[in-house]
């Protein structure tokens, strides 16, 4: 058993997970009712990490695609195969609108962080240190290369939870103009790290429009670090939106799947 399967089924209560076949044709590629969601993925290495990834059913030529970074020791073993409405984090949510993004025409990517464990966009490391910048290359490269399927380059999106959030920041930081738009779930500026958040004096000239989704009772990632980040490419120019739920605390909001679609349709 691979050790990110083992972290999932002993801390995150999933089900189990079940690779999809490519039969290359348009049948639905998620089921969801209002307790679970059920989605199978390919599974593929790059950088000797797995990626887990799903083709949207339609037949387009070229489709968007759209890299979702998974947050600490919660990798994409969670929220693929069967994910649970009680899952840890929302993660319910994450399934439901990995399966939305696919209805609606999206390619969706899941990579690993090294080790299953977090992104090391934020640790204090170079980021030219770091083992995830080549593996980001590589992604990316594999993406143009058609491993998941014939994806539109211009078309590409980044979401992701936590420490998932910073590291779709850091697609603003260091890929330039590779980006359409991004979501961040529960995260902030790249280089941040729970209360502790200082941003640059300017951001990144290409930085992508951006939707910040948090919830108000984040105590992991507090709410206070996400809405200067969100001011700044505001009064920089750049577009931005918050949205807030009152109630949430550090998990996927219950409206992510509909405000990230339509985030990335509209870009």
């Amino acid at each position: 058993m691979r050790p990110a399967l083992a972290l999932c089924l002993a801390f995150c209560g999933c089900s189990g997970l079940t690779l999809a076949v490519d039969d290359g044709g348009t049948s639905p590629r998620c089921s969801v009712t209002e307790s679970e969601v059920t989605c199978a993925p390919r599974l593929t290495s790059v950088f000797g990490r797995d990626v887990y990834w799903q083709s949207p059913p339609s037949p387009a030529p070229t489709h968007p695609a759209v890299i979702v970074f998974q947050g600490s020791f919660f990798g994409p073993t969670a929220t693929w195969g069967t994910a649970k409405k009680e899952l840890a984090f929302g993660g319910y949510q994450q399934a439901r609108m990995q399966a939305l993004l696919l209805e609606h025409g999206f390619t969706v990517i899941a990579p690993s962080a090294l080790g299953g464990v977090a992104w090391q966009t934020n640790t204090g490391l170079p980021w030219d240190a770091t083992n995830d910048k080549p593996f980001l290359e590589a992604l990316l490269a594999a993406m143009s290369r058609g491993d998941f399927g014939v994806i539109d380059d211009a078309h590409r999106y980044a979401t992701g939870i936590s420490s998932g959030g910073y590291m779709t920041s850091r697609m603003a930081l260091s890929f330039p103009g590779t980006f359409r738009a991004l979501a961040i779930a529960s995260g902030s500026w790249a280089t941040c790290a729970g209360v502790a958040c200082a941003l640059p004096s300017s951001l990144p000239a290409l930085h992508p429009p951006t939707r910040f989704l948090h919830g108000r009772a984040d105590t992991t990632v507090p709410l206070f670090t996400a809405e200067p980040y969100q001011k700044a490419l505001v009064d920089q120019g750049f577009e931005a939106d918050l949205i807030v739920d009152d109630a949430a605390g550090h998990e996927w909001l219950s409206v992510s799947p509909e405000r990230i679609v339509e985030w990335f349709e509209t870009h």
